[in-house]
């Protein structure tokens, strides 16, 4: 049984926890595409966590966790994230990275940094962690995949060629300090040593676990509308972020995923530029802000806060219609519950025209939302584990969304805790 975990929004939706919910069940879990850009939220008995590239299975200790060939490796942040386990008695985790995946050069994060400041207030909001750079050398063909680092004299043959034109941008177009081709060599050096108790032919042994039928588990990051061909372009991530990339990233037959179950909240909320129709602004969205989670809505990996919103049924079920989605699960249900009234966006206006339909490019920037109010339920639901135990309201609530997405919401989350959830649709 293989299922992918995925958003269906701008990322921030609660999946790390729902990841890791799932991760108890099941025999491998793969972090298949993204880099250290993003961060899933954990809370368990060791205490709370931001994972930003080990998959969500490393707290148990029957699974395997797999860094795949999609995914963008920050060595360092890597490193830094096991040390982090390691000072909080995390028991060592089952990891594989493959060989086949490419490596964030500190060049790609500089990059990132110096472009978006020579941008200005035209930027896109990147994180600038490298990401943009690293997908642009890696299909340009001059990125390097984990295997090149034990091949040292064609590993630096390499980046001095590389190194050539990179610094032809440095000089010229950024005006920065020349990169030096000894000190990023020593570094990937350095990385090799880290990185090889890990290294492994991920491809082949998921061949393996398919055969055998075990039970593995697909991580997303970020969200459908990061996603650079189907999100808010060009206010995106690098990589895709569909359930339908996973094959790619993690070296799975296309036919084994059975299973999409897709992420949202009960409310909106964005890191980073673009069009974000249902957005709220000044104290009523600080105090949703404040509100949100346990540490309230700040970025995982930036700490910037989030933006924030009413729920997009209209970005929402085109999320989970490009997702796939075979299942949704609503989470953060117990924000909500301070809220006389809770408004909820159905449509866009544009130009005076209402669709409900999720637009593309410069009629999305166009968009302002269309608003129906539901009333709130005013009482604490966290401890609550049974849908039919919700208030009336918040049932309501439920139900209303479910019917504009079009997909079944089989899970309510109702607190950030592992335990804090309710089943209301059972496989």
């Amino acid at each position: 049984m293989i299922k992918a975990i995925v958003g269906a929004n701008w990322g921030d939706e609660g999946k790390g926890k729902i990841t890791d919910m799932f991760a108890e069940q099941s025999d491998i879990v793969i972090r298949f595409q993204g880099g250290a850009n993003a961060g899933h939220t954990i809370i368990n008995s060791y205490g709370k966590f931001a994972l930003h590239q080990l998959p969500s299975g490393v707290f148990h200790q029957h699974i395997t966790n797999i860094i795949a060939n999609g995914v963008a490796l920050n060595i360092p942040s890597l490193i830094k994230e096991l040390d982090q386990l390691r000072q909080a008695d995390v028991p060592k985790p089952k990891l594989l990275v493959s060989d086949r995946t490419q490596i964030v050069m500190p060049y790609h994060i500089l990059f990132d940094q110096y472009e978006e400041e020579r941008l200005s207030d035209r930027q896109f909001g990147s994180t600038k962690s490298g990401i943009a750079p690293f997908y642009s050398d890696k299909f340009a063909k001059i990125g390097f995949q984990v295997n090149e680092l034990y091949d040292e004299a064609a590993l630096s043959d390499k980046l001095s060629r590389i190194l050539e034109v990179k610094n032809v941008l440095v000089k010229h177009l950024y005006q920065k300090p020349l990169l030096e081709h000894d000190a990023i060599l020593a570094d990937m050096i350095r990385w090799r040593e880290q990185i090889h108790p890990y290294v492994a032919d991920t491809a082949a042994y998921l061949v393996k676990a398919v055969k055998e039928d075990r039970t593995i588990l697909l991580e997303g990051q970020l969200g459908a509308l990061k996603d650079p061909d189907f999100g808010i372009y060009p206010f995106t991530t690098s990589s895709s972020t569909l359930a339908g990339y996973a094959p790619v990233g993690a070296g799975i037959p296309p036919y084994a995923i059975k299973d999409i179950l897709t992420i949202t909240k009960a409310y909106s909320s964005a890191v980073g530029a673009g069009p974000f129709v249902s957005e709220i602004f000044g104290d009523q969205a600080d105090e949703l802000r404040r509100r949100g989670g346990d540490a309230g809505e700040y970025g995982a990996t930036t700490g910037r806060p989030r933006r924030m919103g009413w729920f997009d049924t209209v970005a929402t079920r085109y999320g989970c219609q490009v997702q796939g989605a075979t299942g949704v699960v609503l989470t953060a249900i117990d924000v909500l519950s301070y809220l006389d009234e809770i408004p909820v966006c159905t449509g866009y206006e544009i130009d005076g025209q209402i669709t409900h339909q999720f637009p593309s490019g410069h009629l999305l920037e166009k968009a302002k939302p269309v608003l129906k109010i539901m009333p709130g339920w005013k009482k604490d639901v966290r401890g609550i584990t049974s849908f039919d135990e919700l208030p009336d309201e918040a049932q309501q609530y439920v139900s209303f969304i479910e019917k504009e997405i079009g997909v079944p919401i089989k899970l309510v989350s109702n607190g950030p805790r592992r335990e804090e959830i309710i089943v209301r649709i059972k496989d």
